[in-house]
């Protein structure tokens, strides 16, 4: 007979045992899924607030601030560096201070960068190192997504742990298409009335000019934070059996696989936040004549959509197969973009170029949901197969154990998995300097992308593999 929770108006969950399926069907459904349709939202805003910059940095030279190309790639790939880092932190955010209150505080903070951006672009005499650290301040955002996917990963059974965290990180990953999506919506009238200031003029390519508010790519963002923060204050709940010290945490550091898993993420997330980042300039650099705004966001748009579809794989036939199987791809993917791209005084073919790419995209989705669901599940495998053939008691403690450790492999990993956002860009930016062309760059991702399909078939996916998932 399954024990009862508190009413649900309480903020604080006392008893919480997803894994005992009375309690789940009766109880711990309905609560589970209210706090995961009000992270939704806060995660899809802290992932808009960081990608900011990839729409708004193309517009920068037509609206009169003088930047070079590498400056440029550096404002896009900054908010990836300082997320990643964060994201370090935030991993281990939730079990401290509880899913709830951090939430509330982390989605409040996005409201730093929004403001002071909207006020930064309407200055012309806005030094570059403020704008570097503006772009550094997006971060925030990026370091939500730790916290986030740890706390809904306490809500869940292990069976439903993987499509219910691919909802989560798919749908809040949208917020990357989105922002690439509305910025053009946003800065094209002054929606914002005298508080959103005066329009820049944007000089096209045909010799005519335009006014944009720039600041608006930013202000659109303010009041859905405070709505979103609202929600989170009155509606989400902590877990007390969630709360753990860093201490307590930090033995992640000595399980060979959150190192496994940081490097395959970094190899699927790494990659969506880096293509995401770095494909509007790209875009710009390679085929001048173009807007890439007009069709980039339909990239982060599918990587983020098709997501949930990559947890669902894996929790269908496992997350190990489709990992292994969706590195293949994005060789594959990484190939046909060096196939399209101009090179030796020959034109690029766009068409090509960026259909490679949305298999990239595809491809780098499903992969953030097949590693996310395999997270969970290694570490649940590895506490539970510790306490086999010990007592109901030890078993239950065991759960326990392997529900924190997998909340912090998962954001840990997520940390690690950022820092692609970083590396990505700036890779392109890089090799452009020095070779004039990102073939360099992408051909560094291919030997990448095979020691992904090695680590993987290795430790999960062959017969016999150590931690078969």
């Amino acid at each position: 007979m399954s024990e009862t929770v508190q009413p649900r108006a309480s903020r604080v969950l006392t008893l919480w045992t997803p894994e005992d399926k009375a309690f789940w069907e009766t109880q711990g459904k309905a609560l589970a899924n209210q706090n995961l349709w009000i992270s939704i939202p806060a995660l899809f805003l802290a992932f808009a607030v960081w990608m900011v910059w990839s729409a708004v940095v193309t517009q920068l030279p037509a609206a009169g601030f003088r930047y070079s190309t590498d400056e440029l790639f550096w404002l896009a790939s900054m908010p990836a560096l300082s997320g990643a880092t964060l994201r370090i932190f935030y991993s281990f955010m939730v079990p401290i201070l509880g899913g709830r209150r951090w939430t509330v505080l982390s989605t409040l903070s996005l409201l730093a960068p929004a403001i002071g951006i909207g006020f930064a672009m309407q200055s012309m005499t806005t030094p570059y190192w403020a704008m570097l650290l503006l772009a550094a301040l997006c971060g925030l955002g990026g370091g939500n997504f730790s916290s986030s996917m740890a706390n809904i990963s306490f809500f869940f059974p292990k069976e439903r742990k993987g499509s219910a965290l691919g909802l989560n990180a798919g749908l809040g990953n949208l917020g990357v298409s989105a922002v690439q999506f509305m910025v053009p919506l946003a800065i094209s009238a002054g929606i914002f009335g005298w508080f959103g200031g005066e329009p820049q003029t944007i000089h096209l390519a045909n010799g005519a000019t335009r006014q944009v508010w720039l600041q608006n790519a930013a202000f659109v963002w303010v009041l859905p934070i405070l709505l979103s923060s609202l929600l989170a204050f009155l509606m989400m709940n902590d877990i007390a059996d969630a709360r753990a010290s860093f201490a307590e945490q930090a033995v992640i550091f000595k399980a060979k696989h959150n190192w496994v898993m940081c490097w395959l993420y970094l190899g699927t997330f790494g990659s969506f936040i880096g293509f995401s980042a770095g494909f509007p300039m790209l875009i710009k650099s390679q085929f001048p004549g173009v807007d890439p705004l007009e069709f980039a966001w339909m990239g982060p748009f599918i990587g983020a959509l098709i997501r949930p579809v990559g947890g669902w794989l894996a929790d269908k036939v496992g997350g190990a197969r489709v990992t292994f199987w969706n590195f293949i791809v994005m060789v594959a993917g990484v190939c046909g973009v060096l196939q399209f791209l101009p090179h030796a005084g020959v034109a690029g073919n766009l068409t090509g170029f960026f259909l490679s790419f949305m298999v990239l995209f595809a491809t780098a989705g499903i992969g953030n949901g097949s590693t996310f669901r395999m997270i969970p599940v290694i570490f649940m495998d590895e506490c539970l197969g510790k306490a086999r053939d010990q007592s109901a008691d030890a078993q239950a403690v065991a759960v326990k154990e392997g529900n924190k450790m997998g909340a912090a492999v998962l954001g840990f990993s997520a940390a690690i998995g950022a820092y692609g956002g970083f590396f990505i860009p700036k890779s392109y930016g890089t090799s452009i300097a020095m070779t004039g062309s990102p073939q360099a760059a992408l051909w560094a991702f291919i030997v990448f992308y095979l020691t992904c399909i090695v680590i993987t078939w290795w430790f999960y996916a062959r017969k016999g593999a150590e931690r078969p998932c």
